[in-house]
């Protein structure tokens, strides 16, 4: 499964962390990132992460098109609610996006462990319908 990781400046810490506690997980994945949170995660976790474009700079954009490419198969967004991003049309497409093509979206801790957990068990093989 492709999976894009996403986070807001004040949740990569939070990824980190999400990443180190489902190393084993997320490695029988394909991970892709936005450039700072794909490095960071790679720092911490040496999982090898395929790293897009910062999320300002265009990466956002870039996992956009992965969506809608059908290349995605889940999303994990640690998204800082509480502080106004100069480029927040561009989060807001994703979530519309993951919406638009029924890609499991995470943007919080909880949902994105849930999800994580769901992959491990198998629950995302019907994705390759999809494909």
């Amino acid at each position: 499964m492709n999976i894009a990781l996403i986070a807001h400046d004040a949740k990569k810490k939070l990824m980190q962390n999400l990443c180190i506690a489902y190393r084993g997980i997320l490695s029988k994945h394909e991970l892709y990132a936005t450039g700072t949170t794909g490095r960071l995660v790679e720092e911490v976790t040496n999982l090898n992460v395929y790293k897009f474009l910062a999320g300002h700079l265009g990466g956002e954009q870039q996992i956009g098109a992965q969506i809608e490419n059908n290349q995605m198969d889940l999303v994990i967004f640690l998204r800082d609610p509480l502080t106004p991003k100069p480029h927040e049309p561009d989060l807001t497409n994703i979530v519309k996006l993951c919406d638009t093509y029924n890609i499991p979206l995470a943007t919080n801790l909880a949902s994105a462990e849930l999800l994580i957990k769901a992959l491990d068990r198998g629950d995302f093989e019907w994705r390759e319908m999809y494909k």
